[in-house]
C-alpha cells in the first residue's frame, strides 16, 4: 500500500465511515490535536528512557499512545453516519480510563502532596509531559463539541480528561526521578 493516495489533494479527507469532509472540519481538527498529543508523548517517552526506574512509566506511555489511536478511530466514526459494524469496531472501552486512574493513584502515593501550583519544568522528560498535558486539554476541548453534535462516545472525553491528570502526575514523577525540584508558583506582590 502506498503512503500517498492523492485523494486529499483537493482539501478533503475521508472518515472511517467513508464520508469525505473538508480537512478543516472539526473532526479533522480533533484528530490533528490527538495526533499531535501522541507525538508529544512519544518525545516525552524518549526523554524518560534516561531516567532511573522508569520502565513502568515507559510502558504506560506506550500503551497510552496506542489508546490515542483508538480515540482517533472513535472520533473518525460518527455513529450517525456509520454502519453498526463500524461503530462497534471503533467503540472506545472504559478500561483505559480505569488504567489511568490506577496509575495516577500509584504515582500519587510516591509523590509529596501539592500545597501550591507548580510551574511546568523539572527536566526535559517532565517538561515534555507537561507540554503533552496542555495539548491533551486542547484535544479534549476539540472533542467536546463532537460528543454533543456528532454523538462521539462520551468515554473519549472522559479518557482525555483523565489522561491530562495522568500526564500531570507522570510529569511530577519524572521530575523526581530526574532529581529536579518542582518550581512552585509565586504570586506577584505588586497589585
Amino acid at each position: 500500500m502506498k503512503i500517498y493516495t492523492k485523494t486529499g489533494d483537493e482539501g478533503t479527507s475521508s472518515l472511517y465511515t467513508g464520508e469525505r469532509r473538508d480537512k478543516s472540519d472539526a473532526v479533522f481538527e480533533a484528530l490533528g490535536d490527538t495526533d499531535e498529543l501522541n507525538s508529544l508523548i512519544g518525545v516525552a517517552r524518549e526523554h524518560c528512557r534516561s531516567l532511573p526506574e522508569c520502565e513502568g512509566l515507559l510502558g504506560q506511555l506506550e500503551t497510552i499512545q496506542s489508546r490515542l489511536l483508538d480515540v482517533g478511530s472513535a472520533v473518525a466514526t460518527p455513529p450517525g453516519k456509520a454502519t453498526a459494524t463500524k461503530v462497534e469496531r471503533a467503540a472506545f472501552p472504559t478500561g483505559p480510563t480505569e488504567d489511568l486512574e490506577s496509575w495516577i493513584d500509584a504515582y500519587d502515593e510516591t509523590l509529596p502532596p501539592l500545597r501550591n501550583f507548580i510551574l511546568p519544568s523539572g527536566g526535559l522528560a517532565a517538561s515534555f509531559l507537561h507540554l503533552a498535558r496542555t495539548t491533551c486539554r486542547r484535544a479534549e476541548r476539540r472533542i467536546v463539541p463532537l460528543v454533543r453534535e456528532e454523538n462521539i462516545q462520551t468515554e473519549v472525553c472522559v479518557f482525555l480528561n483523565r489522561l491530562s491528570d495522568y500526564l500531570f502526575t507522570a510529569a511530577r514523577f519524572a521530575a523526581r526521578q530526574a532529581e529536579e525540584e518542582e518550581v512552585v508558583y509565586k504570586k506577584s506582590l505588586k497589585v
